[in-house]
């Protein structure tokens, strides 16, 4: 097969975790006989630094003509730091979901047997967690109307969602519930928020179509609690942009380190897969970053964009195996064992597919 991949490795450890998803993916289809092209496109603050704008037309263009996107980080101190920055990376980020129409953010959340002990919540109480989080990415209040006024002593950001916006996403979250445990918790805060109410009765009203699926509602604040309590009673769970937004990195902490999970981001065009962590700018250039987020964001793109399961299962396999025999960055090593640079566990990966 050939697969054509936009790369869009952005900034901070973006490049070198993209680097070794592009070695291992590279030695999957190898072994698999497919061909990649690679596409590389500009995006975040390397894009504002090189052309002014964080989501140029160039990259747009490329990432629509790709079957996929492989993404890394953006973000950069000199813009975090800045909060009168005119522009900004994650500008750039939001635009590419918007023009892409991705507004459905697939975040797994998993545990790894040979990392149980790493995670900052009890064994008991995380072991069995295989849980995904569907999030809305193109509305709420991220993408309303947002300023300042009474000469800028007061500021608004104002959350609107549309009935139909609510259904499509719904309807990836039915629709994936009935291929795992046909369990659905819907995330809101219908006491309190109108756009929470709308998306209660939106979902409500969609159950009659799928009379296996078992649905739950619950408020955004028990959910953020029961994550740490008893994990694994949760299935798929579908929510709102900014809700979504906190809890999957909540959730994201159970498997022991954020620099495990993948995630991709489907809507109306080309799907684009990413870890779930930021650009670490500090240690951009160490060779120390975790890149297997990344690569298994890979392995989610080999299954779900081009329907390649045994690829992806490979990956996940080889990428077991280094964990359990401790062929890791230093995030994740034992206190007194070896680490391993990022480009190290890479060629590692490679070395064992």
């Amino acid at each position: 097969m050939k697969l054509n991949i936009a790369l869009l490795a952005g900034d901070g450890i973006g490049p070198e975790v993209i680097n070794e998803a592009v070695k291992v993916s590279d030695a999957i289809a190898k072994k698999f006989n497919h061909e990649i092209t690679w596409t590389p496109a500009l995006t975040g603050a390397a894009a504002i630094d090189a052309v002014g704008v964080p989501y140029p037309d160039e990259t747009h263009e490329v990432c629509m003509k790709a079957d996929a996107v492989l993404f890394g980080a953006i973000g950069h101190p000199k813009y975090d730091n800045d909060p009168s920055a005119p522009v900004r990376p994650e500008q750039g980020l939001l635009l590419m979901r918007k023009k892409l129409g991705l507004f459905a953010n697939v975040r797994p959340t998993f545990t790894f047997p040979s990392l149980i002990d790493n995670s900052p919540l009890k064994r008991e109480r995380i072991e069995g967690t295989d849980l995904v989080f569907l999030r809305e990415l193109t509305g709420g209040i991220y993408f309303g109307e947002k300023g300042r006024r009474d000469g800028g002593e007061t500021a608004f950001d104002n959350c609107v969602y549309t009935r139909a916006e609510v259904q499509r996403l719904a309807k990836k979250g039915f629709e994936l519930a009935m291929t795992r445990s046909k369990k659905l918790c819907c995330v809101d805060k219908a006491n309190v928020l109108e756009t929470s109410r709308l998306w209660r009765e939106t979902v409500q009203a969609m159950e009659k179509d799928y009379p296996e699926v078992t649905v739950s509602y619950e408020f955004v604040d028990a959910v953020a609690m029961r994550l740490v309590q008893w994990p694994n009673s949760y299935d798929v769970l579908i929510t709102e942009n900014l809700f979504g937004d906190i809890l999957t990195d909540e959730a994201s902490v159970i498997s022991g380190s954020m620099g495990l999970m993948p995630s991709a981001s489907v809507g109306e065009h080309t799907s684009l897969y990413e870890p779930i962590h930021g650009s670490y700018p500090q240690a951009t250039g160490l060779n120390i970053a975790n890149p297997l987020a990344t690569i298994l964001s890979a392995a989610m793109m080999f299954e779900d964009a081009f329907g390649l399961k045994d690829e992806a299962e490979a990956i996940r396999a080889v990428v077991n195996k280094s964990l359990e025999e401790g062929v890791v960055t230093e995030d994740l090593a034992v206190k007194g064992s070896k680490s391993y640079k990022t480009s190290e566990v890479g060629d590692w990966l490679v070395a064992n597919l």
